[in-house]
């Protein structure tokens, strides 16, 4: 399934790892990735995400870090730390031989 509308409101989005190139292998080299429609470089950026509301007893929930694709470059202030909210975020679903049940958020 791809690009499966998904609401990240309700979470508080932390840079835990600023954004770089998207890069993967390709016949021994490495090649950076292009979007295929408008062929402009993809970036990646890890993200920690934690709920805002808090839960039963006044405590939070602990948070989850995600790794993040996006279709443009961030630009400024997209440095570790920072809180970041993303537009128009959608789900990639893929399942491999290793991972059973790996979501991609783009």
């Amino acid at each position: 399934m791809r690009d499966l509308p998904v609401d990240l409101g309700g979470y508080t989005l932390i840079v835990s790892e600023a954004p770089s190139v998207k890069k993967r292998e390709q016949d021994g080299q490495t090649i950076e990735v292009v979007d295929r429609l408008t062929n402009t470089k993809m970036f990646t950026v890890s993200l920690f995400a934690k709920l805002r509301a808090e839960g039963p007893g006044g405590r939070r929930a602990k948070g989850e870090e995600i790794r993040v694709t996006l279709e443009t470059d961030p630009g400024e202030g997209f440095d570790e730390g920072a809180s970041v909210a993303l537009v128009n975020a959608r789900v990639l679903l893929t399942a491999t031989l290793r991972e059973k049940n790996r979501v991609s958020v783009r």
